[in-house]
């Protein structure tokens, strides 16, 4: 059974840092495209970064160029999202999802999805 995990979520000031992890279990994450998503209070989910199978591609939108990043840890099958400079409409609910191809920032692309957890950036 395929399942990730999430973890790492809290509250943090304005400019502050915070690294999601999620552990993959039932496959090895490191064939996978690792999709991190963020859902906002009354928003759509929205692709935040997506990096391919073995990080041969990645994929991010405007509003995390050079504050966020992925990263593998492929002995402890975890992917991680380090989240820098975090500003207030940074807060959502995050989500990593996999799928067995190649990167995508759309919801509908991803069968596997963890349970989310809670970014809040405020002072």
């Amino acid at each position: 059974q395929l399942q990730l995990v999430e973890s790492g979520g809290g509250l943090v000031q304005p400019g502050g840092s915070l690294r999601l992890s999620c552990a993959a279990s039932g496959f090895t994450l490191d064939y996978y495209a690792i999709g991190w998503f963020r859902q906002a209070p009354g928003e759509e989910r929205e692709g935040v970064l997506c990096v391919g199978p073995s990080g041969d591609s990645m994929m991010d939108v405007d509003s995390v160029k050079g504050r966020f990043t992925i990263s593998r840890d492929k002995a402890k099958n975890t992917a991680y999202l380090q989240m820098n400079s975090l500003a207030p409409e940074d807060t959502a609910v995050y989500y990593c999802a996999a799928r067995p191809a190649r990167c995508s920032m759309m919801v509908s692309n991803f069968d596997s999805w963890g349970q989310g957890t809670q970014v809040t950036v405020s002072s």
